[in-house]
Parts: C-alpha cells; structure tokens; sequence
C-alpha cells in the first residue's frame, strides 16, 4: 500500500433485517406518509371514503325512490284519463305541513351555512329545528289522514282517494325515515369537536331530506293540481 493514497474498503452485503437506519431494499419506496409521522395522513385517507360511501349510498336510495314514484305517476296517469275520475277534497292541514316541510329545508341550510362558518353550535340547533319541523309534519300528515276518514273518504272511496293515501302514505315512510336519520345525525354531531367534521355528518342527511321535500311538493300538485 502506498502511504497517503486511499483506501479501498470492499463492501459489505446487506443483511436481509431492516431497521431505523437501514436503508431500504430493492421494490420498497419510503414515502413522506410513511413512519411516525404519517399516521394522521392514513386516518384522513380512511374518513373521506367513509363520508363519499354515505353519499353514494344516498343517490343510489334516492335513485330507487325515483323509480318508485315513477312508476306510480305512469299508473296514476292513466287512471286519471278514464271518465270516472274525481277529485276528492283537500284538507286544509296539508297548506300547514307543506309550509312546515319548506321550513325544515330552510333550517337545514341555516345549519349547514353555521357548519361552514364553524359554528358548530349553530350548526347543532339547526339540524335540531330540522328534525322538530319534520316530525311535526309527520303528524300533520295523520291529521290530514283521519279528517280524510272523517268526512267518509277512505282508501276504497274512490281511485282519486286510493292514490292519495298510497302517494301520502310511501311518501310518509320516506319521511320517517328521514327524521330517524336526522335523529341519529343530530346525536353524532353532539359527539364530534368541530364543525367539519359535523358538516361530513349533515351533508349526506342534507341531500335525502331536500330530495324528500321536493317529493312531496310534486306528490302535492300532482294530486290535486295537475
């Protein structure tokens, strides 16, 4: 060996074990979400497609619910046009639960606009007045129902009277289920610390319960105004 000139050391083979300061073997990328740090990343990976499942699932109930009320309208529609067909009355609930329903639409967005400026108290009495307002149009719509009956007009008084409570009624059952939803949202939301994450929550209800009160200002005019 020559003084002063350098030293060639012969490499050493990596071992297969792995560790902090190993470097990493051949087909394995490290990536700046990996190690320690990177468990906020994976947690925030994993809550969007939660929250975009539950909106999916959403639109494809929705979808089917179209379908339904589809087809009754093709029925309805073709029931009207025979020569027997009459209007039965209209009671007059049904202008207050109307109101109520485009009421709870409102306090619906009025929590959401709180959800997107962080007030998550907001935000909570919102959705509450949402559910308040939706359960009190259930119950308007039983009052309707035994005025209806009352007044000698049942399921099997006429067609007219027939598609009213089976249009009503479907209608209804969507309905209740949406307040029960809207019951569970509000008991999550009380649960969560901050506002978006309360948004993720409402949003998807938010979708279902205007399309339900859409459906009932078609069910509404097509019964008695179109």
């Amino acid at each position: 060996m020559i003084p002063g000139s350098p030293t060639l050391e012969k490499p050493q083979p990596q071992s297969g074990r792995s560790g902090p300061g190993a470097p990493a073997g051949p087909g394995i990328f490290r990536g700046p979400g990996d190690g320690a740090g990177g468990g906020s990343g994976r947690h925030a990976a994993a809550a969007a497609p939660s929250a975009n499942a539950v909106a999916i699932g959403v639109w494809l109930l929705v979808g089917a619910i179209v379908i339904l009320f589809a087809a009754f309208t093709a029925t309805f529609l073709t029931r009207r046009a025979e020569a027997d067909w009459r209007v039965g009355p209209l009671p007059p609930v049904l202008w207050v639960n109307t109101m109520l329903l485009l009421a709870s639409g409102a306090a619906m967005e009025w929590a959401r606009a709180g959800g997107r400026r962080g007030r998550l108290d907001v935000l909570r009495l919102g959705l509450a007045v949402t559910t308040a307002l939706g359960a009190a149009f259930v119950a308007g719509q039983v009052i309707a129902w035994r005025q209806l009956v009352s007044t000698g007009v049942g399921l099997a008084s006429t067609a007219h009277s027939a598609f009213f409570y089976l249009l009503t009624g479907t209608h209804g059952l969507h309905l209740v289920g949406g307040v029960g939803a809207l019951v569970y949202a509000l008991a999550k939301v009380h649960q969560v610390p901050s506002a978006p994450e309360a948004l993720e929550i409402v949003t998807p209800m938010a979708i279902y319960w205007h399309f339900v009160d859409g459906l009932w200002l078609y069910v509404f005019f097509i019964l008695f105004w179109a």
